[in-house]
């Protein structure tokens, strides 16, 4: 589900690092944001699947600013962390824009599961398999066949089969590729991705079907046509 990626928008930063991590752990990208300003930059330039927001933050209230992005059409999945546990709280949360409330103290695979369930909502309705020869990703099960025989991926290695599955035929940018199946912390000028190439290469086996596209990215596609 690497995929995915989700805003977390936390002032403490202790409790920010922990969910996070949680985050990561489950396979999701995390991008981090420690007050308003920096959300609304991040949600500028990202389309996130589910934004993840402190309640009450230094630099203001989030349901009011997450009640300005609607009123702006801005429709990403909202989830409030809040010490704030009224039903009155609750229902101005819901009524400014949010699509879940969870309260602090919280179970973290609770957090996880909650976010898990935002981000399949605003998922994009997409094809379930992708074919390219007799290559089939399944991204409603993640499964992967190659020849009819099932492949064991890692998290990171769907991930990034599917986005190439998803364009098949087209190039990929080394750049997208990073951004859509790693987060802020990966270091895009390292060689992470190239790594994880070629393990993909050697469990899809031959003929090959990932293509490197020099100076662009990558290319999966039944032949090496340029």
């Amino acid at each position: 589900m690497c995929d995915v990626r989700v805003l977390l928008v936390e002032d403490d930063e202790d409790l920010r690092f922990g969910v996070a991590a949680a985050l990561r752990a489950a396979g999701l990208a995390v991008d981090e944001a420690a007050d308003l300003p920096r959300a609304d930059e991040a949600l500028f330039v990202t389309a996130y699947d589910c934004a993840v927001f402190d309640r009450m933050l230094p630099s203001g209230d989030a349901a009011a600013y997450v009640e300005e992005l609607r009123r702006g059409g801005r429709d990403v999945p909202v989830l409030f962390l809040t010490a704030r546990d009224t039903v009155a709280d609750r229902v101005e949360g819901f009524a400014s824009g949010g699509d879940d409330y969870l309260v602090k103290p919280f179970a973290v695979p609770e957090l996880v599961a909650r976010v898990r369930s935002l981000c399949r909502r605003s998922a994009a309705v997409r094809p379930p398999v992708h074919r390219v020869a007799d290559l089939e990703v399944d991204t409603a099960r993640r499964h992967v066949r190659r020849a009819g025989v099932l492949l064991s991926l890692t998290t990171r290695e769907f991930a990034v089969l599917e986005v190439l599955a998803t364009r098949a035929d087209q190039a990929v940018s080394r750049a997208e590729l990073i951004e859509s199946c790693w987060d802020e912390m990966a270091e895009p000028q390292s060689n992470v991705l190239e790594v994880l190439v070629s393990q993909l290469r050697r469990k899809l086996g031959a003929p090959p079907l990932i293509h490197t596209v020099r100076g662009v990215g990558y290319r999966l596609a039944a032949d090496d046509a340029r």
